[in-house]
């Protein structure tokens, strides 16, 4: 069996409301409009009563580890910062995948307005794997 780079469990509880919101404020516009919606979208994923709690914790822990500014390659570094959260957001959106809703999208796009204006939506559309 392979083993994980990165054991995204072991950062699950690392994962806040507060540090949630407070991380995508702050590097919005440094990490671009793709990472945003996609860690969005795994967001709301959580926040729906019918995903089972062993997919939320595995969500939890990739954002947990989104949220870290000292993980793997810190977010400070220039051009590669964020790779490894983008690595860690895309496990989970897999995962994720089978429970996203348009409701869901949908308000990843709404919240994806207030921080970024008008954008086209092809920017994002094949963030979330089809299943």
């Amino acid at each position: 069996m392979a083993k994980k780079l990165i054991d995204f469990d072991a950062y699950r509880n690392f994962f806040s409301q507060d540090g949630f919101w407070g991380k995508l404020a702050s590097v919005a516009k440094k990490a671009g409009i793709k990472v945003i919606y996609m860690a969005l979208v795994l967001y709301y994923v959580t926040r729906d009563p019918a995903v089972p709690m062993a997919d939320k914790m595995k969500i939890y822990g990739a954002l947990g580890y989104f949220i870290l500014p000292t993980d793997l390659i810190p977010d400070a570094v220039m051009a590669i910062g964020f790779t490894d959260d983008i690595a860690a957001l895309t496990w989970a959106m897999y995962t994720a995948s089978k429970y996203v809703t348009p409701t869901i999208e949908q308000q990843a796009i709404d919240k994806l307005h207030d921080w970024f204006g008008d954008f086209d939506s092809d920017e994002v559309a094949e963030v979330v794997p089809q299943q």
